[in-house]
């Protein structure tokens, strides 16, 4: 397990995710370039994470990348603030970043399965395509969950199976090796960012958040699923190329959303909770709801 870690570590020692749109003259064009491209192809990150709602509230990001969504979070004004990272290389560009627009945060490396503050510490922890990356995914959310104050709220986006991405990288990578019985899911773990990624269904997501007493979860087509934007590290070459020219973007866009690589899941954390809800499908979404006890009407 810790060495399937340290080599996550340095797959993202060498380039943090969406550092390649960070081009311009001066640090603060580069940071603002970034930011524009990551907004631009995931629009959704805003109505989700809900930045303005971390106003005098105590929060914690796991996994801060360039550091583009700390700091909105910086700006809305929290109590406190903090962000980890298991790089160095992420660390460095988030507190380069907040101190170039005057923000202040405690940013430092940690590991997210074992998160360096006491328990009941945050009103929000927000995770944007982190903990798929870390070997113990489900250890790593009942860490969010020790951190939670009751009533606080989890807002984590991991990877989704099955997905478009899923589907292409299998195509490529095992029916196009000659290794049909190559699962998705192994295919994801060895081609997909750094070695070990994993996807899950919505019904894993409802598992392995099931100390938390209301769980909704939504699925998003990503710029991978759609072939916009650069690709990755670790995909490049005249297929993709030539798969970009023909790719029929408003047919996925109209009728392809549950094939998403993103999944969101927006959960809150109770003191205690009747296990007797089931998860009811609404549409591309799925909600596991559990009465907190002593409070009546949906939690």
């Amino acid at each position: 397990m810790t060495e399937l870690k340290d080599t996550v570590r340095s797959f993202w020692e060498q380039t943090s995710c969406g550092e390649i749109y960070a081009a311009g003259g001066d640090a603060q064009q580069c940071f603002e370039a970034q930011a524009r491209a990551r907004y631009a192809m995931e629009p959704f990150i805003f109505p989700f994470a809900q930045f303005p709602q971390g106003l005098n509230k105590d929060v914690l990001e796991i996994g801060v990348g360039m550091g583009a969504d700390h700091v909105e979070w910086a700006r809305c004004g929290p109590r406190s603030l903090a962000g980890i990272d298991l790089t160095d290389r992420a660390v460095k560009f988030t507190q380069a970043r907040l101190s170039q627009f005057g923000l202040h945060s405690d940013v430092r490396v940690a590991d997210a399965e074992h998160l360096p503050f006491p328990s009941s510490s945050f009103d929000i922890v927000y995770s944007w395509g982190v903990l798929h990356h870390t070997p113990d995914t489900s250890r790593a959310i009942n860490e969010v969950w020790r951190v939670l104050r009751p009533g606080g709220s989890a807002r984590v986006m991991i990877y989704h199976h099955p997905s478009l991405v899923g589907y292409m990288l299998w195509v490529r990578y095992a029916l196009g090796a000659g290794r049909p019985s190559t699962s998705i899911r192994e295919v994801y773990s060895h081609h997909l960012e750094s070695p070990g990624t994993q996807a899950f269904s919505v019904l894993d997501a409802l598992r392995l958040f099931g100390r938390f007493s209301k769980i909704t979860a939504s699925i998003q087509l990503s710029n991978g699923d759609l072939l916009e934007g650069e690709a990755g590290q670790r995909h490049k070459g005249h297929v993709l190329s030539a798969a970009r020219l023909i790719r029929p973007r408003w047919l996925i866009r109209r009728a392809g959303r549950r094939l998403g690589l993103f999944l969101l899941i927006d959960a809150v954390k109770w003191h205690a909770v009747v296990h007797s809800w089931r998860p009811a499908m609404r549409g591309g979404s799925a909600c596991l709801d559990r009465f907190p006890v002593g409070i009546s009407g949906t939690a």
